[in-house]
């Protein structure tokens, strides 16, 4: 039986790791720089709420405002699985 391949529709452009086959791999991040990244989610989480609040967009601003501790939840529990050093 003979088959022919079907190019996709869409053909992937520029350095996208997950869909360029042969681009470099995404670079695993260090337990304190994924630690600095969830606590940077958190306040983003947290100004966007706070945006959303003097917009008078109450409903996103829950969402937001309720998402924030969550980043920060999963930043606590990065720190004790990695056991860093203490905060003063």
């Amino acid at each position: 039986m003979f088959m022919t391949i079907a190019h996709p529709a869409v053909e992937p452009q520029g350095p996208d790791s997950v869909a360029v086959p042969g681009s470099p791999s995404i670079p695993v991040l260090s337990p304190r720089a994924q630690h600095a990244r969830l606590l940077e989610n958190a306040a983003l989480r947290r100004m966007r709420g706070a945006e959303r609040l003097r917009s008078n967009r109450r409903d996103d601003a829950d969402y937001w405002l309720q998402a924030a501790p969550v980043a920060i939840r999963k930043a606590c529990a990065l720190r004790e699985e990695n056991r860093f050093a203490q905060l003063p």
